[in-house]
């Protein structure tokens, strides 16, 4: 130190308004109702994304007591190995092997702190000099934020809500140059409710190969599927292309906090043998904590032996709230929604600001209706899209009720003269 001056800073690349992230986001708009003093209706969380705060989305009993029991055994307080315990990565990959024409090994499998650790992992991993990557959008916005601070370029590929929210073929293609390395495929599709085909599936899977890139496919919310579409993995065309898997357990067992989730290698045909990938996977993976051991060892039987009851009681649970929601927005003529959803526990709805008198745009409109209703919607911008809305209909009926009670009185509240009629 120099005449009283401190030589240390942070990092820039930390320098970024929290109210472009989900949780920033939700964080303020929590805030903004928290301050408003004389509102004592409960809060409506409509863009939540953690059904596990619903009583009735309580995890199954067989998850929790493999937990405890796994716990309570006294044998795993000590660390494991980094990338993973033997009989979680087993357990995975039986578990995704039942979804494919072919085995996966637990050689291909390793464990992370959640989803989001997948991500972040991968991403690090691929981020060479001068690469880039696809993302779709709308999307999940921790990918970008993740290859912005990897220094990852990325790009983005429309999804479609005039064709049901399928990803843009000819935009994949037109994007893509010789420094691309991948393409992410969120399907389930989170935030859009979309549930891809075998068919389109293929087709993203050919298109890859023919531009040599490898596809990861997010699926976070795997089998939560209640529409004509039935759910397919990615990695069921990785005899085509190179595929890495990734997911949880926070969705489809309603347990975020658990953080306990996987990447995987579905490469059959070992066009990853000699790249290098897997060890810089394992590299990566050094550096980080590792997920919690008795969760771990808890993983066999949580993915082996839950009741199907339980997952039926979801799938329900999700179906009639899609149902509610979308039924119910044709009641409030400024928000449409193109689709209905099919699977994952968010939806889009387009918002028209132009029908409402002091409402700028989607942020605007959502920070207004959490002063105004303690309601909670994510803007689309963040996710992505200006001027849309992203909804939650993982919550349970008389709350979703309510919450769009609360909405259509706020949008009539808000009507210009002209649309008063209409609302």
């Amino acid at each position: 130190m120099e005449n009283g001056t401190w030589r240390f800073r942070g990092n820039d690349k930390l320098n970024i308004d929290t109210t472009d992230t989900i949780g920033g986001t939700l964080y303020w708009l929590r805030k903004t109702c928290a301050d408003n003093e004389d509102e004592i209706r409960p809060l409506i969380p409509l863009s939540n994304g953690d059904p596990a705060i619903f009583p009735c989305f309580r995890t199954s009993l067989i998850a929790e007591n493999a937990v405890v029991d796994a716990l309570q055994s006294a044998k795993l307080n000590t660390y494991c190995p980094f990338f993973g315990m033997l009989p979680a990565r087993r357990a995975v990959a039986e578990y995704l092997s039942k979804d494919l024409p072919y085995k996966i090994s637990d050689d291909d499998v390793y464990m992370t702190l959640g989803c989001t650790q997948a991500i972040e992992v991968i991403v690090t991993v691929l981020a060479s000099p001068g690469a880039n990557i696809l993302l779709p959008k709308p999307g999940f916005p921790t990918f970008e934020a993740r290859c912005a601070f990897s220094d990852l370029e990325y790009r983005h590929f429309d999804l479609l809500p005039e064709k049901g929210w399928e990803m843009d073929l000819d935009a994949i293609e037109a994007l893509a140059d010789e420094n691309t390395v991948a393409i992410v495929v969120i399907n389930p599709g989170a935030p859009c409710g979309v549930v891809f085909s075998y068919d389109h599936l293929k087709k993203v899977a050919e298109i890859a190969k023919k531009l040599g890139i490898i596809v990861i496919s997010d699926e976070v919310y795997e089998h939560i599927v209640f529409g004509d579409t039935p759910f397919v993995r990615m990695a069921t065309f990785s005899s085509i292309v190179p595929v890495f898997t990734l997911g949880s357990l926070s969705k489809r067992w309603a347990v975020p906090a658990w953080r306990m989730g996987w990447l995987v290698t579905c490469d059959p045909c070992g066009a990853l043998r000699d790249s290098g990938i897997r060890d810089q996977i394992m590299a990566c993976l050094s550096l980080y904590s590792d997920p919690v051991t008795f969760i771990q060892a808890a993983l066999p039987q949580i993915l082996h032996d839950t009741e199907e009851e339980y997952f039926a009681k979801c799938i329900n649970l999700m179906r009639q709230g899609a149902n509610i929601l979308y039924n119910r927005m044709n009641e409030i003529p400024c928000i449409a929604c193109p689709t209905k959803p099919e699977g994952a526990i968010f939806v889009m709805v387009r918002l028209d600001s132009s029908m409402l008198e002091d409402i700028d745009d989607d942020v605007d409109f959502c920070y207004k209706l959490a002063k105004e209703e303690s309601v909670i919607l994510m803007p689309g911008v963040v996710v992505g899209v200006k001027n849309w809305l992203r909804f939650c209909y993982a919550i349970e009926a008389p709350d979703l009720e309510d919450g769009i009670d609360r909405i259509k009185s706020f949008c009539q509240r808000h009507a210009k003269q002209t649309h008063i009629e209409e609302l």
